[in-house]
């Protein structure tokens, strides 16, 4: 197949480019949400929750105007939960510093809070048309293939050389359309491990096909496995509600938990002054990119816990209510159990 890079791929894309309900597009702010929400996350179960976050926040203004436990409670099973802190943050830098409209310029979108380059250069190119070229994983290991770029992708210099040899191949004309082609031949075709080289456009021109290394590109660092955390979940409940609380800590931030410590679960009762016993109730595990919570299950039926906790208790209506992370998903299908049981909504 002849023509250009830009060329090749840009015809492919007409021809093959996913049919996604974040595309066909040029409205900067669902552009933007639907990148942020693209990050950490598979397309196919962003998908729902694109539609379902539209529907209660249908413009920048509308969700700039949202309180954070709101906008958590609508992000709740997506994870990376600053993501939707942030996200809450650079819809009000947009309103109130760029009068609604965000900036059609790859500094000042840079500048919003929790924008990031690969972030900047979708927006620009996708929204706006500017030739920034979006540059995460997908385009990574399509231009380190087609292009024989065989050094550790980690290395600044070669996050450099990436970047350069991406400015030079992305189409002036259709610079959005041209890192989205890119995007669905890396996650379609040019793929980790073994790619489908016979499917591709780019395997007339692709040196690492010509090489025969696919499969060792890009070069990469060796991950660090997650780091196990083990922690004991504890589900105090006192007159039909369940002790839950906003997470302080930068993980999982403003998000609302059961009793979490590393601690035994007889002394963390005695710490909250909570009269009762702690029962085993299962394990659950969750793993995050860092560290994976290996979590023991215990119930507490309280006799007495003291005036201060009572505004940390809630009903089963009340609790599904709150935004909860996915890592409490086993505990809160047990909390909503006995809950349900004891007749308490």
């Amino acid at each position: 197949m002849g023509g250009s890079f830009a060329d090749v791929v840009l015809s492919w894309y007409d021809r093959c480019g996913r049919k996604l309900p974040f595309r066909g597009t040029k409205d900067p702010y669902r552009i933007w949400l639907s990148e942020i929400m693209l990050q950490q996350t598979r397309t196919e179960q962003m998908s729902e929750y694109y539609g379902r976050f539209l529907s209660r926040f249908p413009s920048v203004e509308a969700l700039a105007e949202a309180s954070e436990g709101e906008v958590l409670k609508y992000w709740e099973g997506l994870g990376y939960y600053s993501r939707a802190r942030n996200l809450l943050k650079a819809a009000r830098c947009v309103v109130n510093d760029h009068g609604g409209r965000f900036p059609a310029d790859a500094a000042l979108l840079r500048s919003l809070p929790g924008v990031g380059p690969y972030t900047t250069a979708a927006v620009a190119s996708i929204a706006f048309s500017l030739p920034e070229p979006a540059i995460d994983g997908n385009l990574t290991r399509v231009l380190s293939r087609a292009r024989g770029i065989r050094e550790d992708v980690s290395l600044p210099s070669v996050k450099r050389q990436l970047e350069q040899t991406a400015r030079e191949l992305i189409s002036r004309e259709r610079p959005g359309d041209f890192n989205q082609a890119l995007m669905d031949l890396g996650a379609g075709i040019c793929v980790p491990g073994t790619p489908d080289c016979a499917s591709c456009p780019l395997m007339p021109q692709c040196s690492a096909y010509k090489e025969g290394d696919q499969e060792a590109l890009p070069v990469q660092p060796r991950k660090v496995p997650p780091r196990p955390v083990h922690l004991n979940v504890l589900l105090i409940f006192s007159e039909g509600r369940v002790y839950m609380k906003a997470r302080e800590e930068a993980l999982l931030k403003g998000m609302y938990v059961y009793c979490l410590s590393e601690k035994a679960p007889s002394a963390v009762l005695r710490g909250l002054r909570v009269e009762g016993a702690a029962a085993p109730a299962g394990q659950a595990r969750h793993v995050f990119t860092h560290r994976v919570w290996e979590m023991k299950l215990y119930t507490c039926m309280a006799s007495a816990v003291p005036a201060k906790l009572k505004p940390h208790f809630y009903t089963r209506t009340e609790m599904n209510a709150l935004p909860v992370p996915a890592a409490m998903r086993a505990a809160k299908a047990l909390a909503e159990q006995i809950l349900l049981e004891g007749g308490n909504a």
